[in-house]
């Protein structure tokens, strides 16, 4: 489904709010505290409950007890008076739904006791088509956040390798002029990865990396597959992509006097024609896409004094930014996990 750029604004939705919150047990096998043993619960529940879920009815005892331990665990669907309308089959495909968020998580350093799910978010993209142009969706745009971790698998197409997709957070809502952070993966340079602060419509922070330094699965080509996230926590930013951490932003740093050495752009020995042409592409528009992130950072580095951009919360989703041409975005797997502790 192809969504159209959309502003952020604040409407009144139901929206599922999950949480972790005590020991569960499923069958005879025991299960520690979540916040203790975070790996055997997610596996437990993930591999147990998938695999009920497809054959078991509600009167099945492993799949019933597995439903009531999902619920003793803290799952909370909304209010009570949901959680109360739920049969045993919807407690238990939500189970099985955030059990692979549950066991992503630690690959970020969070423990999910530390907060809970704000979405899970279907599948969604972002389609631009022109000249600096900007996009944005998500479908609980009620929900505002301050600490968190968002994730998402982004595949791309592009002609012009300036042109990103990625997350946007603590806005204040306006697409015109917005105050907010912004965090967008491209394929200039064999990949490049950015955290943007905008005051007033203004870039007033800049912070550069390039993902194929840490991450070597990281793929520039086009059509391809990378899993961004992010998370915050007060001033900090923990940058991954495909569960590997890049780097850290401190909101509270200037922008640097320069940008990092980007990596030397490389074909596969298996690359495809389709693979060839987009080296070729890549190495034509390399100098622009260079000069455009000095650029972005010159603009950053004059406006930081005068534009202070430091933001707490604020409304958040995805990003697509197209520099020039049809820019696509498409966004699977994604989720929103608060961080409340």
């Amino acid at each position: 489904m192809t969504r159209q750029p959309k502003p952020i604004i604040p409407i009144i939705i139901l929206t599922v709010t999950l949480l972790f919150v005590e020991a569960c047990e499923i069958g005879t096998k025991k299960i520690d505290p979540i916040s203790q043993t975070l790996t055997p619960m997610s596996a437990s529940v993930k591999g147990t409950a998938t695999a009920r879920a497809e054959n078991a009815g509600s009167n099945d005892t492993l799949a019933t007890a597995i439903t009531k331990a999902t619920e003793q665990a803290g799952f909370i669907y909304g209010t009570q008076t949901a959680v109360g309308a739920l049969n045993e089959p919807s407690r238990l495909a939500t189970a099985t739904a955030i059990a692979p968020m549950v066991a992503e998580l630690p690959r970020y350093g969070v423990d999910p006791a530390e907060g809970y799910v704000a979405w899970l978010h279907d599948p969604a993209t972002i389609e631009l088509q022109g000249y600096q142009q900007t996009g944005y969706v998500n479908d609980y745009q009620q929900i505002i956040a301050k600490d968190f971790v968002m994730a998402a698998d982004i595949t791309w197409n592009t002609k012009n390798s300036v042109s990103g997709c990625g997350f946007m957070f603590r806005s204040d809502g306006n697409t015109n002029k917005p105050n907010q952070y912004s965090v967008v993966i491209t394929r200039v340079a064999s990949g490049y990865l950015a955290f943007m602060a905008m005051a007033d419509g203004k870039i007033a922070n800049f912070r550069t990396f390039f993902p194929k330094t840490e991450d070597r699965s990281f793929s520039w080509f086009n059509d391809a597959t990378n899993r961004l996230a992010v998370v915050a926590k007060g001033t900090l930013l923990d940058l991954y992509t495909n569960g590997v951490l890049i780097g850290q932003v401190d909101t509270t740093v200037p922008p640097p006097s320069s940008i990092p050495a980007p990596p030397v752009i490389s074909l596969p020995a298996d690359a495809n024609a389709q693979m060839v042409q987009d080296f070729a592409d890549q190495t034509a528009l390399y100098g622009d896409g260079i000069d455009q992130i000095n650029s972005q950072l010159a603009e950053a580095k004059r406006n930081y004094g005068n534009q202070p951009a430091i933001f707490t919360d604020g409304f958040l989703g995805f990003i697509s930014v197209s520099q020039s041409g049809t820019m696509v975005c498409k966004f699977e797997n994604a989720w929103l996990f608060i961080l409340d502790k």
